[in-house]
């Protein structure tokens, strides 16, 4: 059997595979040649990330398909539903990459709070010549130990977060119409772990008390994060946005940001994708990553061999 790793897979999720009798194709096939390619080499599985999509076009032209896995939690470039009505099985890895994202979300609050994002664009070019007054404009930072973490979505990736604000010394609270509870358990290196139980509160009450919110949910038809809900923000908060792109709306942030509402904010995913708003791209106060929150070596392991566990119980 073959499967076809249209958007990569690791080397463990190759040796894996492999290993259990399957051919794995690592070819990076052009979207619009994809169906002739599937059709020619009788592919039995495709495994795709966020750049390779499959519509119920793909799914009616490709008979040989008996799988299609999507390496990371979010399936909207996936017509779920229609290939499962197909027979298809439709396979994802929804834990995967949970704590890589958790960690990127930090990475952008830990900078975001010192202005980290900014000094690296300004020093190359001023720090020779203005190195006083750019350490004065930089010279404001604020500790995250202390603050208040808002969570907009608590399901794996929103939970490692959560985890990471209570080890910063953090004051934790979310809002999930799904969970009404959770409870976490903060695990050290040494085995110890102290466990922690929350309740899901309301946005409106996460976005007032929040002086830092994280959104962690699926793409919505609808702005989770609109100019109502920043305008009911803390003055001087910031957000982050390792989700999907279109969860919040940009327009509105950037007018927050340039009217001082809030003091800065963070984007791995965008409303376009791959062509980022330039007035998204070119703000100062905007900390950028371009949709690598799964894009860490322990990730793409996980994800490489997980989906490989799924394929071979499948088809095994």
């Amino acid at each position: 059997m073959k499967v076809l790793a249209n958007d990569g897979i690791s080397k463990k999720g190759v040796e894996a595979l492999e290993a259990a009798g399957f051919e794995v194709l690592t070819t990076k096939v052009a979207q619009e040649q994809l169906i002739d390619y599937i059709n020619k080499h009788e592919i039995d599985v495709l495994l795709v990330r966020s750049a390779t999509t499959a519509r119920k076009e793909l799914i009616d032209a490709c008979k040989s398909l008996k799988i299609i896995g999507r390496g990371g939690v979010g399936m909207d470039n996936i017509d779920v539903a229609y290939a499962r009505e197909k027979g298809l099985k439709v396979i994802n890895t929804p834990a995967a990459s949970s704590q890589s994202v958790a960690e990127l979300v930090f990475a952008h609050l830990y900078g975001g709070v010192r202005f980290l994002h900014d000094s690296n664009r300004n020093m190359p070019l001023e720090g020779e010549t203005k190195f006083g007054s750019l350490k004065k404009s930089y010279a404001k930072g604020v500790e995250l130990r202390g603050k208040t973490l808002g969570v907009i979505g608590f399901g794996r990736i929103g939970q490692e977060t959560a985890k990471i604000a209570l080890g910063a010394g953090m004051e934790v609270i979310y809002h999930d119409p799904f969970i009404e509870s959770s409870n976490i358990s903060l695990e050290f290196f040494d085995g110890r772990s102290i466990d922690f139980s929350f309740d899901s509160v309301s946005k409106e009450e996460v976005l007032k008390n929040a002086d830092f919110v994280t959104v962690h949910v699926p793409a919505q038809k609808e702005y989770v994060i609109g100019k109502k809900e920043l305008d009911s923000m803390k003055d001087g908060a910031a957000i982050v946005n390792a989700a999907r792109g279109g969860v919040i709306d940009e327009v509105a942030l950037i007018e927050a940001l340039d009217g001082g509402k809030l003091s800065f904010a963070a984007l791995d995913t965008f409303e376009n994708e791959p062509t980022p708003a330039i007035k998204v791209l070119m703000n100062g106060k905007v900390s950028l990553t371009p949709h690598i929150g799964a894009a860490t070596n322990e990730a793409q392991d996980r994800i490489g061999t997980e989906l490989a566990s799924q394929i071979i119980e499948i088809l095994k």
